[in-house]
């Protein structure tokens, strides 16, 4: 008799066996699949490391996409490929680089690139499959995969992939991968173009500065002739007649404007008994008196609008040429006064005269031809701006009735005031050289006031 004899344990020992296998083949599988998955994170971090390296620290847009080119083709083991970059913002400016290419088929290429970038084409590469392009001068070249980029606003770009040495589909790490190193290529080209943005900017402000540095100096040389002219015209101003830089001003082409007629009042004075005043104290004290008395007569011809014409040792002839005729003669006799007034004046101070002078005037009013007269001679031309016509002699000849200091008005200058000022009537005078008897008025000094 065979008694069989069961070991419950050696049973359970003899059926785990083949469980545990299974589970350490299995355990032994996830081991090797982790260990391919970090190396394929290890792989792509150091490809993404060494693109970023190599494009990050450059700011040159074509050396951008040559490096990141030819690190892209050698870490994803490709045949060929190029990048462009098209700037519509800088005239159209074309990058292009291309790796794996002839150089006889560079220029198709190229034509290829930009009509296929002009043709809308998307991002091939998030189907993991070859793109089927329209672009046949692409696909001819083995171009297989394209992936559009953009930027900036205007600034648009194509990377062209060629056929891979190991394997012709993209896993969906390879894809990331390329999404983030065209991301990273995007980020470096923007840094460039900000780049190129400020030294752009940083030249054209350079060129500002040097065209603002050349309009200073061409303003200081204008500010410069400005100023000498300016000079000049101070010290011409003391020769030539207000009236003269009035009417050079007003003339469009800047020019002497030509004599014609208008209304003007003429003033006449002289110093009486100059001849025996220059005997009695001498060439030198006369002059300075006269140059004290004249100082004080500029001022009030110019405070009344009055233009000195003409001067001759002891006498002044002065042109009052405003727009209202009753203006004018009104001027006239108002400088008149103040003249009388400040002769008075200046005499009480000047102990060398047994008397103080006495200036004699005689004002006409009426139209004359005043303006520019122009004489030519074998040693050149002379210009002079006077006033011409009987008015003018007329004035000449009432001023030298004038005796004792008194002011001698024509008919027609009295017509003008005669309600602003007290007039004395003297009567009818026949004047030297002048055809019909003169009206003459004498102004009364009491009427400055």
């Amino acid at each position: 008799m065979v008694q069989i004899t069961f070991n419950p344990d050696n049973s359970d020992q003899n059926n785990s066996t083949p469980d545990r296998s299974t589970e350490l083949d299995t355990c032994q599988l996830e081991s090797e699949n982790v260990q391919s998955e970090l190396a394929i994170c290890d792989f792509n971090l150091k490809t993404l490391n060494d693109i970023s390296r190599d494009i990050y620290g450059i700011v040159d847009t074509d050396t951008i996409l040559k490096n990141f080119l030819l690190m892209f083709m050698g870490n994803l083991g490709l045949l060929g490929g190029f990048a462009m970059l098209v700037d519509e913002n800088a005239n159209n400016a074309v990058y292009f680089k291309s790796v794996g290419f002839e150089e006889r088929d560079q220029e198709a290429l190229r034509t290829g690139c930009r009509q296929c970038l002009g043709s809308g084409i998307g991002d091939n590469l998030r189907t993991g499959e070859p793109s089927s392009l329209n672009c046949a001068s692409l696909t001819t070249f083995g171009i297989e995969t394209v992936f559009s980029f953009t930027v900036q606003p205007g600034v648009e770009g194509i990377l062209g992939l060629g056929s891979r040495l190991m394997s012709d589909i993209y896993s969906e790490k390879e894809k990331e991968l390329l999404e983030t190193l065209v991301n990273s290529l995007v980020v470096a080209l923007k840094n460039a173009k900000s780049f190129e943005s400020l030294v752009t900017l940083n030249r054209t402000l350079e060129e500002k500065n040097i065209a603002l540095n050349n309009a200073l100096e061409n303003l200081r040389g204008e500010m410069k002739k400005v100023e000498i002219l300016e000079s000049v015209k101070e010290n011409l101003s003391k020769f030539v007649p207000n009236a003269v830089s009035r009417a050079i001003v007003k003339s469009p082409s800047g020019r002497m404007p030509v004599s014609q007629d208008h209304d003007l009042s003429v003033l006449f004075l002289d110093i009486e008994g100059y001849t025996g005043l220059t005997e009695k104290l001498g060439g030198s004290e006369v002059n300075s008196i006269v140059e004290k008395h004249f100082s004080v007569f500029m001022d009030a011809i110019h405070a009344n609008n009055g233009d000195v014409n003409e001067t001759a040792g002891d006498g002044l002839m002065v042109l009052f040429l405003d727009e209202d005729r009753e203006t004018n003669a009104l001027n006239a006799v108002r400088t008149a006064l103040t003249i009388q007034a400040e002769t008075a004046r200046i005499g009480e101070g000047i102990y060398t005269l047994y008397k103080p002078i006495k200036i004699n005037i005689g004002i006409d009013s009426g139209i004359a031809l005043v303006g520019a007269a122009k004489f030519d001679s074998s040693t050149g031309s002379r210009w002079t701006y006077t006033a011409r016509g009987s008015l003018i002699n007329v004035a000449a000849r009432i001023g030298s009735m004038a005796t004792g200091g008194q002011t001698l008005l024509s008919r027609a200058t009295a017509d003008r005031v005669a309600d602003k000022v007290p007039l004395k009537k003297l009567g009818r005078f026949a004047l030297k050289n002048v055809k019909d008897k003169i009206e003459v008025y004498e102004l009364s000094l009491e009427s400055r006031n």
